[in-house]
């Protein structure tokens, strides 16, 4: 091709999973085309994103800048080579990972398009060689283990978690860590909170190796040890823990928050619930989706759908809903005292609380549990922060940041019933990216206002004696 050095430059090459790399083509034909091909090997399938941007009049492009013409995505946004990934294989390997001591590798290649460039300019033109044979090429990686971050598995206490410490000094704060109704143990997103400084409990309460493999019937005692574990091993900033989790965790984080409102110092739900449901499509089959979720002292705890009057339906058979309009979490609030039984009494945590919710959610109302629950706290009187992320173009797949984010409709992985999380990959992307930041500064905040009330109480009863 004619023109200067062709040359793909990218920054950092290698870094952790949550930061943005820039991305730029210089040396490049004016007026020509270029197209960038990203590739990366996440667990057992090759995802892949494609773009074809112009060049400008110096010859380069910067994809934070210049939007593609052609393409899985068309915004300026460089990352948008990680967050657009399709599938090329079909496995049924996931695009979540799995081992965080291993580093996501993309293999990122661009090329210039032959007979591209201004035409109304003899010979200003892209020549050979051209085309994907030719094409310059850049290997990043994305790490989610930070240098000096400990990762130790936790088997005490009858529970089955794994640890991240952050380097440096404590105490730290610290966040206790629970998936959705996927179950697991979430160790990516622990790992990337340790590596902003925050303590991270990334606790499985079923689908682990001991636990059951179904969500029903899952003992909020479990919980209790786990805070107690914490306070008492973990040396948390503030004296406590905070709790989050995603999804039937969101649901968990708000209704751990209410039982346990004097062992906990602040609640991130991501994508919640503001009542107790049924175990829906993480339930046992002896139980049925109608089945109670959690129990305490050995009794469930009343949901909105055991025996509901108002429900005549359910979408977790994969059976389709009698019309277009159908919603069971709304059916299921005609039943008002059954509704007004299972709501989670938030309102008796004074801690601060954050949510993140989507307002395309499709596969249950965040956005609206969000709002239900911290509008309960102010008008009961709360003084503490109420934050609420509720992101319009997002839906149910809020999670870590610069994940591929197109797969929209899901087969849930315990019922295998279809389903839609609901957003565009563009929104989910940004949600995720925006909120992991945000929640960062949450917990922060939280431990360290904890913490100096602790210390200034400490001061004043030295003081009086």
């Amino acid at each position: 091709m004619s023109g200067g050095s062709f040359t793909l430059s990218v920054t950092p090459e290698i870094g952790l999973l949550t930061e943005r790399r820039r991305v730029r083509v210089i040396g490049a034909v004016p007026g020509s085309l270029v197209t960038l091909r990203s590739e990366t090997l996440r667990g057992d399938e090759l995802w892949a994103a494609q773009v074809t941007l112009v060049v400008d009049a110096a010859g380069s492009v910067d994809l934070d800048e210049s939007a593609p013409v052609s393409g899985d995505f068309r915004v300026a946004d460089a990352m948008g080579l990680f967050w657009a990934q399709r599938r090329e294989t079909h496995n049924g390997g996931s695009s979540e990972p799995h081992d965080v001591t291993a580093p996501l590798v993309t293999r990122l290649r661009a090329w210039a398009e032959p007979g591209t460039g201004y035409l109304d300019v003899p010979g200003l033109g892209v020549v050979a060689p051209a085309g994907p044979e030719h094409a310059v090429e850049v290997r990043i990686e994305q790490h989610l283990l930070a240098a000096e971050v400990l990762r130790t598995e936790v088997r005490s206490d009858g529970l089955v978690g794994t640890l991240f410490r952050p380097a440096g000094e404590g105490p730290f704060p610290t966040l206790i860590v629970m998936n959705g109704s996927g179950g697991g143990i979430n160790e990516a997103r622990a790992a990337l909170y340790a590596a902003e400084g925050i303590q991270a409990l990334a606790l499985g309460y079923f689908r682990v190796p001991g636990l059951s493999h179904f969500i029903s019937r899952t003992p909020l005692e479990y919980f209790e040890r786990a805070l107690d574990y914490v306070t008492r091993e973990l040396d948390p900033q503030g004296g406590a823990a905070l709790v989050s989790g995603q999804s039937r965790g969101g649901e968990l984080t708000l209704l751990l928050a209410a039982r346990y409102p004097e062992r906990i110092i602040g609640a991130v739900a991501f994508v919640p619930g503001a009542f107790v449901f049924g175990a829906q499509g993480a339930a046992d089959p002896s139980d049925g989706w109608n089945g109670p979720t959690w129990t305490a002292a050995g009794d469930p705890l009343e949901h909105l759908w055991h025996d509901n009057s108002g429900v005549t339906w359910q979408p977790w058979d994969d059976a389709p809903a009698p019309t277009r309009h159908a919603d069971v979490y709304v059916d299921g609030l005609h039943d008002r005292e059954l509704a007004r039984s299972a709501r989670i009494p938030i309102e008796r945590f004074s801690g601060p609380v954050a949510c993140i919710s989507g307002l395309d959610d499709r596969a249950w109302p965040s956005s609206y549990a969000s709002r239900l629950a911290l509008d309960t706290l102010a008008r009961h009187g709360h003084t503490a922060e109420r934050l609420h992320l509720d992101y319009v173009d997002a839906g149910h797949g809020i999670t870590i940041p610069h994940l591929p984010s197109t797969e929209i409709a899901r087969t849930h992985p315990v019922s295998g019933v279809h389903y839609s999380n609901g957003g565009t990959p563009q929104g989910n992307a940004r949600a995720s990216a925006e909120s992991f930041a945000a929640v960062c500064a949450f917990v922060h905040r939280t431990a360290k206002a904890r913490a100096a009330q602790h210390h200034f109480s400490q001061t004043s009863e030295t003081k009086e004696n």
